[in-house]
């Protein structure tokens, strides 16, 4: 069996043969940040695709982040490692569904959340992320909002905002579950630890952070905060990434596992680099509709 030493060797050497980048979300196994060119959230990696150079991007991410990979660069060759590693909550929204809603709603604007297929960005006015959902939701001139696909994230955003939010009943199947109770034992635990919780958590256990933050925020936080224990409320390979950022820091994860993240090895991205598989495509007037949504997130923030 060829060990991760070399299938590193040779992810690097085809790399630098076929002019590849290779984005990783912070999501995914600690082995293969060590072969990325960019670690990040969804925010940060559709400016690095939207931006890069190279011939080939390989995405290391479930399929909605590939997919916007390939929005943001038509010209390029998008590949994903994994065909199983797909998004749970994007397959809770579908086109069709979207397009009956939008007229049971016509007044309001259609924000979705880059956790959606490009079909369902195509139905949109425009994207947010975790990062920037408020941000987004508040720049839209419409009083309601048709908010697709997260319950949680919608939840949260209305809180900070006068419009009405008309949520989709989506959800993050690991971040959904972590619970009140999940926080307090962990308190009790760390009681000097400061509480990081993710906006797709429910209202009451966003209600117990200090702060709430996408995974790029949580960096953010961790480097600024003064505090030197961090409990993390959200997917727990997070907690990988923030101890190989802040080694002198602890930190103590009370999400599950994304087992479709998961799905993705260094040897599938060495396959993928080796075979050009998978590429994804994508039909030519839904990518341009989509991009429009897209663009005018990456304008605003």
């Amino acid at each position: 069996m060829t060990s991760n030493k070399d299938l590193i060797e040779k992810i690097m050497q085809l790399k630098k043969e076929k002019k590849a980048v290779i984005l990783v979300h912070n999501y995914i196994t600690s082995d293969i940040y060590d072969i990325a060119d960019y670690i990040g959230d969804s925010l940060d990696l559709s400016r690095k695709s939207a931006n890069t150079d190279a011939d080939i991007i390989v995405f290391c991410g479930v399929d909605f982040m590939a997919e916007c990979a390939k929005i943001l660069s038509p010209g390029k060759t998008v590949l994903h490692p994994k065909r199983e590693s797909t998004c749970p909550m994007a397959a809770m929204a579908e086109a069709d569904d979207l397009r009956k809603k939008k007229s049971e709603h016509p007044n309001a604007s259609v924000v979705c959340y880059v956790n959606t297929s490009a079909s369902v960005k195509a139905e949109s006015d425009i994207c947010c992320t975790s990062a920037n959902a408020i941000e987004i939701v508040n720049s839209v001139k419409e009083k309601e909002v048709l908010f697709v696909p997260d319950r949680n994230l919608c939840a949260y955003a209305q809180s900070k905002t006068d419009k009405k939010l008309i949520p989709w009943d989506g959800y993050c199947y690991v971040h959904d579950v972590i619970s009140i109770e999940d926080i307090k034992k962990a308190k009790e635990s760390h009681p000097d630890a400061h509480v990081m919780v993710h906006p797709e958590c429910s209202p009451d256990v966003i209600s117990m952070a200090d702060a709430v933050c996408s995974t790029g925020q949580m960096l953010d936080y961790a480097k600024k905060s003064s505090a030197t224990e961090f409990i993390v409320a959200t997917e727990e390979g997070m907690c990988a990434r923030l101890k190989r950022e802040f080694p002198g820091k602890k930190f103590y994860p009370v999400g599950g596992i994304c087992t479709q993240m998961k799905e993705i090895r260094l040897y599938d991205v060495y396959m993928a680099l080796k075979m050009n598989q998978f590429e994804i495509t994508l039909d030519e007037p839904v990518r341009k509709r989509a991009k429009k949504a897209l663009d005018r997130m990456l304008e605003l923030r």
